[in-house]
C-alpha cells in the first residue's frame, strides 16, 4: 500500500510540475524551409531572447515561460522580417508567408485579440493620418503655409481622434495586458496626476509589469516641473560656448522654455508661431529661452538663422540625452513651459494660437 501510495504522490507531482503555465508557439511560416526564427522581448531597455527554432518546410516549434503576457518580436533571422505580437503562456499558432511576415496570423492569444481588436478600431484613421501627412509634407516643401495650416488641423484633430481610442481602451479594460502598452504611449501628451489615476484604475496584476513601475516613476519626476511649481534650474552652454542659466533669464514678466531641435519637423513647423508671439509681445515682457536636443552644433545653428530665432539658446548637444531634458522629463518636441516673473510655471506646452493667446491674455493686446 505504500508503494502504491509513493507510486501516486510521484504521479501528481510529475503532473504538476509539467503543468507549469508556459507558451507553445507553432509556426508556419511558408518559404522559410532551413529559416532561423528567433523571439524576442525588450526588458529595461534590452534586448532578451527568449527561444529560437530552425524551420523545417516551414514548420518550427518554440516553448518557454512567460511571467505575464508581453509584446515580443518574431524574427527570420538573417532578413528584414518580423512580426510582432502579444505572447502568453498558451498555445500560439503563426501562419504566414516569409516575404510578408509582418501579416501573418496569430491566434491562441487572448491578449493579442486585444490588441488586434484596438488596431483594427483605430486602422481608418491611421490609414487617413498617413496620407494626410504625406500632403502635409508637400506642401512643406513647396512653402505653401496657407496649406501647411490648414493640414496641421487635420493632423491634429485626428491624433486627439485617436487618442481618444487609447483613452477609451485603458478605461475599459482595466485587467488587459495591452493597457500598459496604450498608457506608455499616451504618457507623454498626460499630465502627473492623470497618468496616476489612470494607474490606479488598474488592476492590481496589470499594475505590477515593469512599465507601470517606470510609469510611477516618470508621474513623479513630473510633478516636480508641473503647473505651479517653481521651475526647476539648469546651465547649458549657448551657441558660443559660454554657460548661460535659465535662473540669469527669470524676471521678465514671461519666459518661454522651449525645447526643440533642428531635426524635429514638427518643431520646425512650431517655430514661426513663437516668432510671431515674441516679435509682437517682447517689448511687452515676453522672452525665449530656446533649449535645443540637437546633436550637430552646425545644423543647430544654421536652423536657428533659417527660422529667425533672435532670442538665446542653449543645448548641451546630447540629443534626447539632454541633461535639461531629462530634469523637466520631456518626452517628446516640441515641448515648452511658460514660467511667470518669479520663475514659476504656469503653462506647458502651449502650441501655435494656444501660445498666443496666453500670452496675449497675460501681457494684453498692443
Amino acid at each position: 500500500m505504500r508503494r502504491i501510495i509513493y507510486l501516486f504522490v510521484s504521479v501528481v507531482l510529475m503532473v504538476a510540475c509539467t503543468s507549469k503555465p508556459h507558451f507553445i508557439v507553432k509556426g508556419n511560416i511558408e518559404g522559410s524551409d532551413s529559416v532561423t526564427f528567433m523571439l524576442q522581448s525588450r526588458v529595461s531597455g534590452k534586448i532578451v531572447k527568449l527561444d529560437s527554432a530552425v524551420s523545417d518546410k516551414g514548420i518550427f516549434k518554440m516553448s518557454g515561460t512567460i511571467e505575464y503576457p508581453n509584446l515580443v518580436l518574431l524574427i527570420a533571422s538573417n532578413t528584414m522580417n518580423r512580426v510582432q505580437f502579444f505572447l502568453e503562456n498558451s498555445e500560439i499558432t503563426i501562419t504566414g508567408k516569409l516575404d510578408s511576415l509582418s501579416d501573418a496570423k496569430i491566434s491562441g492569444s487572448k491578449t493579442q485579440d486585444e490588441f488586434q481588436g484596438l488596431i483594427d478600431a483605430s486602422k481608418s484613421l491611421d490609414n487617413k493620418y498617413r496620407s494626410i501627412m504625406d500632403e502635409f509634407q508637400v506642401a512643406r516643401q513647396e512653402n505653401n503655409s496657407e496649406k501647411v495650416a490648414q493640414l496641421q488641423k487635420e493632423l491634429n484633430d485626428l491624433n486627439n481622434e485617436m487618442t481618444q481610442i487609447g483613452k477609451d481602451f485603458v478605461k475599459n479594460n482595466p485587467c488587459s495586458y495591452v493597457t500598459p502598452l496604450i498608457l506608455s504611449s499616451m504618457s507623454i501628451e498626460m499630465g502627473a496626476d492623470e497618468i496616476e489615476a489612470a494607474i490606479n484604475a488598474l488592476d492590481t496584476s496589470v499594475a505590477k509589469v515593469p512599465v507601470i513601475q517606470e510609469l510611477k516613476t516618470r508621474a513623479s519626476a513630473m510633478k516636480v516641473v508641473s503647473v505651479g511649481q517653481k521651475a526647476p534650474d539648469f546651465t547649458l552652454n549657448d551657441v558660443n560656448g559660454n554657460p548661460v542659466s535659465l535662473s540669469s533669464k527669470i524676471g521678465t514678466k514671461l519666459l518661454l522654455v522651449d525645447f526643440w531641435a533642428a531635426w524635429c519637423g514638427p518643431c520646425r513647423v512650431e517655430n514661426p508661431n513663437v516668432v510671431k508671439v515674441y516679435n509682437e509681445f517682447h517689448k511687452k515682457g515676453f522672452d525665449v529661452f530656446g533649449v535645443s536636443l540637437d546633436g550637430e552644433k552646425e545644423k543647430w545653428i544654421k536652423a536657428i538663422a533659417d527660422d529667425k530665432l533672435t532670442w538665446t539658446h542653449v543645448s548641451d548637444l546630447q540629443n534626447w540625452n539632454s541633461a535639461a531634458a531629462r530634469l523637466y522629463v520631456v518626452n517628446f518636441i516640441p515641448a515648452n513651459f511658460l514660467l511667470d516673473e518669479t520663475g514659476k510655471i504656469i503653462a506647458r506646452n502651449l502650441m501655435g494660437e494656444e501660445l498666443y493667446n496666453k500670452v496675449k491674455e497675460v501681457l494684453g493686446s498692443k
